[in-house]
């Protein structure tokens, strides 16, 4: 009796799992990540997860699961000191997880078992990874596999030789090498170096695999694989890679160029510096604010206006489908060239030889609305239960939002409460613009009747 117990409540839970991912892969998504998160923080309140052997609080636990899962990098601990190595091999797996996202992992594991896709699976990596055609899904997932393996491979190698040579032994050099891979190909943030980057503000070994890893992360694994499908013909990219890198390239040397020009003078950051290290740090500055966090310059630091156009960076983040957060530089381009349009005159939006149709406008307005909303509402929350500055609580909640990682140094002195809120706005920044677009692109409908058109005045 019992072993027909067990086969029915496993077939009851599949077919309820199947009957969420049909109806809602958005709702399936969240309680994925949820689950996962529920998971890490138990595991990172062991206390073998801690150095000091103590049970981590709560908050800690949670709040550092959140942040690896939703590859984040905002930290209330220091991650190199404060965790064991049982506890950053957890927080790595987070880092694994999210940088891959939750519904791809469901279809690589499923291919591996099964050796095909089914319908359900396709479905929520189709919600995952932004592909309309369910007959590219298997593709693509093995496209993730194989590019997230492949750079995170390329950096291992590169990193563990700079860490042999700072006098490292190979397996401690072997351990970083391949966090620190993981770290900035996910766009996670999270360091497990004593002392964090700032020594090595002027190493270009180590400095200029986070700017590759960081941009590769960022642009989006669809791209990866268009690109790497048609390298030989650009002009047959989609309209989405040419969006998305002409875009994160401009808004990179874009953001380099500020960079400096805010910083160059400032002693506290590259005032001191040789010419080549001001560059280098002008490097990776202006291209971890795109989502990976990593800073070889003390953010708390840099200027206020160094601050407020970050925080302009971190809220447009990287491309759809990628490690990345914010709200993307697709929406942010198409936005662009609703207001050129509009500016011209031009009854289309055009780009590349393509029009762009109206509900994609409309639905880029709604993500960068909701996510300018999350952005305002936890930072009034923070407000109310802190006496700190609006510039460094801004500064925080949108690198929470943006699941970027950069700090001003005030996460760990948050209370609870505060914590509390950059742990759900971190979740929120990670899942929610994907199932809102994913949530409204669904419920497109047709109507018979049309009102009359009339045209109100606005500005």
């Amino acid at each position: 009796m019992a072993t027909d117990v067990v086969p029915g409540t496993l077939s009851a839970a599949r077919d309820w799992l199947d009957h969420i991912a049909r109806s809602s892969p958005a709702r399936l998504a969240l309680l994925v990540f949820a689950s996962i998160i529920a998971v890490e923080t138990a595991l990172l309140s062991l206390p073998a997860a801690t150095a000091s052997g103590d049970r981590a609080p709560f908050i800690d636990a949670l709040f550092t699961a959140t942040s690896a899962v939703c590859v984040t990098g905002l930290t209330t601990v220091d991650t190199a000191t404060y965790w064991s190595p049982l506890g950053q091999a957890v927080v790595l797996v987070g880092i694994k997880i999210g940088g891959l996202g939750v519904m791809t992992l469901a279809s690589i594991l499923g291919l591996a078992v099964s050796r095909r896709i089914g319908l359900t699976q396709r479905m929520l990596a189709a919600s995952e990874t932004k592909t309309t055609r369910l007959g590219e899904v298997g593709t693509l997932v093995r496209a993730v596999l194989v590019a997230s393996l492949t750079v995170e491979g390329a950096l291992t190698l590169i990193l563990v030789p700079r860490f042999l040579t700072l006098g490292e032994s190979l397996g401690q050099s072997l351990w970083h090498g391949v966090f620190m891979a993981l770290s900035i190909f996910n766009n996670a943030g999270f360091v497990i170096i004593e002392g964090g980057l700032t020594p090595f503000v002027g190493d270009w070994w180590l400095g200029l695999p986070i700017v590759v890893g960081t941009f590769i992360g960022a642009i989006g694994f669809p791209v990866i694989l268009n690109v790497a499908r048609l390298w030989r013909t650009p002009k047959k990219w989609t309209l989405h890679a040419k969006l998305t890198l002409v875009t994160s390239g401009g808004l990179a040397v874009v953001a380099m160029l500020v960079f400096a020009l805010f910083e160059w003078t400032n002693r506290d950051t590259l005032a001191g510096l040789p010419f080549d290290e001001k560059i280098l740090a002008s490097m990776v500055h202006g291209m971890t604010p795109r989502s990976s966090g990593l800073s070889t310059v003390d953010v708390g630091d840099m200027r206020e206006a160094t601050w407020f156009f970050t925080d302009a960076l971190m809220f447009v983040g990287g491309g759809s489908a990628s490690t990345a957060g914010g709200i993307k530089v697709s929406t942010l381009a198409v936005l662009l060239l609703a207001i050129v349009a509009e500016a011209r005159g031009d009854r289309d939006i055009e780009a590349f030889g393509r029009r762009i149709g109206s509900s994609t406008v409309r639905l880029a307005v709604s993500v960068a609305f909701i996510g300018a909303t999350l952005v305002g509402v936890s930072t009034l929350l923070l407000l109310m239960v802190t006496d700190l500055r609006l510039d460094v609580i801004l500064f925080e909640v949108i690198s929470a939002f943006a699941t970027c990682g950069l700090s001003t140094g005030i996460t760990p002195g948050l209370p609870d409460s505060g914590k509390y809120v950059l742990t759900v706005l971190m979740f929120a920044g990670r899942t929610g613009t994907i199932t809102v677009a994913a949530a409204l692109a669904l419920r497109e409908r047709r109507r018979v009747i049309r009102m009359p058109h009339e045209r109100p005045i606005i500005g």
